[in-house]
C-alpha cells in the first residue's frame, strides 16, 4: 500500500511541475499581467524545492518500513569461528563475526582442502605402484618381469631369445616364473663385453665393374657407398668396393619378379600426352615401382595404371571388427587401441571399419624364441 501511495505521489508532482510553470505563464486568469515572469520562475523553483523535500522526506520513510519488515529481529550469542570472539548474530548461519573473519576462515578452508587433495594423490600413486602388487606374485607376465627386473619389455624378451630367462606360454600371454629370476641373479658371472669378430672381406668389385654390372654412374657409386657406409679399399690408385655389400645393396632395389610388363618414360609421354617432370612428379608422389636397364628407367604398367584409373586395384582382404574381436578374442577397446597404436591399415566401408587381414595376423602372430 505504501509504495501505491508513493507511485501516485510522484506522478502527482510530476504533473505539477511540468505543468505549473506553463500555466502561471500563459494562463492570463490567474496571473496579473504586471507580474515580472522572473517573480513567476522563483516561485515555480520554490515549489518544485518544496514538492521535492516532501518527496525525499516520503521516500525515507518507505525505506525504512521496508528495512524494517525485512531485517531479522532474532540476536543470536554466537563465538568467531576465527578470532573466537563473542558476537550477536542475527542469523543461525553465521558463522563469524566480521567479513575479515570469514575471508581468512575461507582461505584457510581451501587451502586445508588443497593439502588433503594432494596428500590423497601421493597415497594412491604410493598405494598403485606396480613393483608393491607384484612383490608376492609367484607368476609374472612379461610386463612385470620387466617392471620387476627393471628393464623394458624388448629387453626382456631379448633375454628370452637368448636362453637367459625361460617362459610358458599360456593362450596369448607368456608367464614366468619368480623364482627363475631371482635364481638367475643368485648365480652371478664374471663381466665381459662381447667382441664381434668382423668378417674378412676377400671379394671386391671395382668401380668399372660396378659401372658394367649395375649400369650406374661414377658419382653414384661414391655417393651409395659414402650413405650407405659400403667398406672399400685402394690398391696400385683403383677403388675395390665390397662385393657382398654391392649386391646387397641392389638385391634390395631390384624389382618385384611378379611385375612382367613395364612402361618406359617415351611410352607415358605418347600415351597420356606428359611432360618428364609431371612423370617424374607422378612416379614418386604414387610410389611406383621402377627399374632401370642402363641409361633408361621404366615405370610398372600395372602401377601406373590404377593410379591413373585405367584399371581397378585389387582389394585387400580385411577383417571386419566383429571378425577380429572374435578371431584374437579382444574387446572392442582393445583391438582399437592396437589397431590405433601400431598403426595397423583399415578403411571404412559406409560405416563400418575394415581392417587389414595381412597386417593384423602379422602383429598377433607369437614371438618366436630360440
Amino acid at each position: 500500500m505504501a509504495l501505491f501511495t508513493g507511485a501516485f505521489f510522484v506522478a502527482q508532482v510530476s504533473l505539477i511541475i511540468v505543468a505549473k510553470p506553463f500555466y502561471a505563464i500563459f494562463c492570463t486568469s490567474c496571473v496579473p499581467h504586471h507580474e515580472n515572469p522572473r517573480i513567476i520562475v522563483g516561485k515555480v523553483m520554490e515549489n518544485f524545492y518544496a514538492i521535492l523535500r516532501d518527496f525525499t522526506e516520503l521516500y525515507k520513510n518507505i525505506g525504512e518500513k521496508r528495512r524494517n519488515n525485512m531485517s531479522s529481529n532474532i540476536e543470536i550469542r554466537r563465538i568467531c569461528a576465527w578470532c573466537k570472539q563473542e558476537f550477536i548474530a542475527h542469523k543461525t548461519t553465521t558463522t563469524c563475526c566480521s567479513h575479515r573473519c570469514a575471508n581468512l576462515l575461507y582461505k584457510q578452508k581451501k587451502r586445508e582442502s588443497s593439502i588433503k587433495a594432494n596428500n590423497q594423490i601421493i597415497e594412491k600413486v604410493i598405494k598403485e605402484k606396480p613393483i608393491e602388487k607384484i612383490r608376492d606374485k609367484p607368476i609374472l607376465t612379461i610386463t612385470e618381469a620387466a617392471t620387476y627386473i627393471g628393464v623394458t619389455r624388448p629387453t626382456l624378451y631379448g633375454y628370452l631369445k637368448r636362453g637367459e630367462l625361460k617362459a610358458s606360454r599360456l593362450g596369448y600371454k607368456f608367464l614366468l616364473k619368480k623364482e627363475d629370476i631371482d635364481n638367475l641373479f643368485n648365480k652371478p658371472i664374471d663381466f665381459k663385453i662381447p667382441v664381434r669378430d668382423k668378417p674378412s672381406i676377400n671379394d671386391f668389385y671395382t668401380t668399372a665393374e660396378v659401372k658394367e654390372k649395375y649400369g650406374v654412374k661414377d658419382s653414384w657409386i661414391f655417393h651409395i657407398a659414402k650413405e650407405h657406409n659400403i667398406p672399400r679399399t685402394f690398391h696400385r690408385g683403383k677403388t675395390y668396393w665390397s662385393k657382398k655389400h654391392i649386391d646387397d645393396y641392389f638385391a634390395k632395389k631390384a624389382p618385384d619378379p611378379e611385375i612382367k610388363e613395364w612402361y618406359s618414360t617415351q611410352d607415358m609421354q605418347k600415351k597420356f600426352g606428359m611432360t618428364l617432370t609431371a612423370i617424374y612428379s607422378f612416379v614418386s608422389k604414387n610410389a611406383i615401382p621402377k627399374k632401370k636397364v642402363g641409361i633408361m628407367v621404366y615405370y610398372s604398367k600395372k602401377h601406373v595404371d590404377i593410379a591413373k584409373g585405367l584399371i581397378a586395384p585389387e582389394e585387400p582382404k580385411y577383417y571386419t571388427i566383429a571378425e577380429a574381436m572374435e578371431r584374437f578374442n579382444l574387446t572392442r577397446d582393445q583391438l582399437y587401441h592396437y589397431v590405433k597404436y601400431h598403426n595397423i591399415p583399415r578403411i571404412k566401408v559406409g560405416k563400418y571399419t575394415k581392417i587389414l587381414r595381412a597386417e593384423l595376423d602379422k602383429f598377433f602372430e607369437p614371438p618366436k624364441i630360440e
